[in-house]
């Protein structure tokens, strides 16, 4: 008896081992996207988090040594508050999974392939190539007529924004 109870309970763990991966593909199908305009405000917000780390770290500094603001898109200027900018959403999205906009309004990045986690490689080109991308800012009105509302760096890095704790209600054909 106590070998058909331990052969039960090891076939059992062996499942349970093997649960957790179907867990999270089922929770990330099952989980509400976010779309465009809870994405744009938590941009927006975020752009203003950095507007104001640039005004409070960066501007400072060139005045106390007195180099100049000013000089076009490439004046060293822009070259680093440009940097703060992407280091902010790589290393806030590497870290968190969000940034304060998107905590704010409660969404973050998942990998769409569940037993991934979001790489380094992966944060790079999601939030720096694709901040690139999206200078054309037609292209990133994808994400209001994809089905997963995802842009097109999320298609290329295979992510997608959902809600932290909304859920999309299935029909079930019971």
């Amino acid at each position: 008896m106590d070998s058909t109870f331990d052969e039960v309970s090891e076939s059992r763990s062996q499942e349970e081992e093997s649960q957790p991966a179907l867990v999270k593909r089922a929770s990330i199908e099952a989980q509400a996207f976010a779309g465009f305009w809870i994405r744009f405000w938590a941009f927006i917000l975020d752009w203003l988090v950095v507007w104001g780390v640039n005004h409070l770290t960066v501007s400072p500094i060139f005045s106390l040594f007195g180099w100049s603001k000013g000089g076009g898109w490439f004046s060293p200027f822009s070259v680093t508050t440009t940097i703060v900018f992407l280091l902010y959403f790589a290393i806030m999205t590497k870290i968190f999974q969000q940034t304060l906009g998107k905590m704010v309004f409660g969404i973050k990045v998942v990998s769409l392939q569940p037993e991934k986690q979001l790489t380094w490689d992966v944060i790079f080109f999601r939030e720096i190539v694709g901040r690139y991308i999206h200078t054309l800012f037609v292209l990133y009105a994808v994400v209001g007529f994809s089905p997963k509302k995802q842009g097109i760096h999320d298609y290329f890095a295979d992510t997608v924004v959902v809600h932290e704790h909304l859920y999309e209600k299935k029909e079930s054909s019971v």
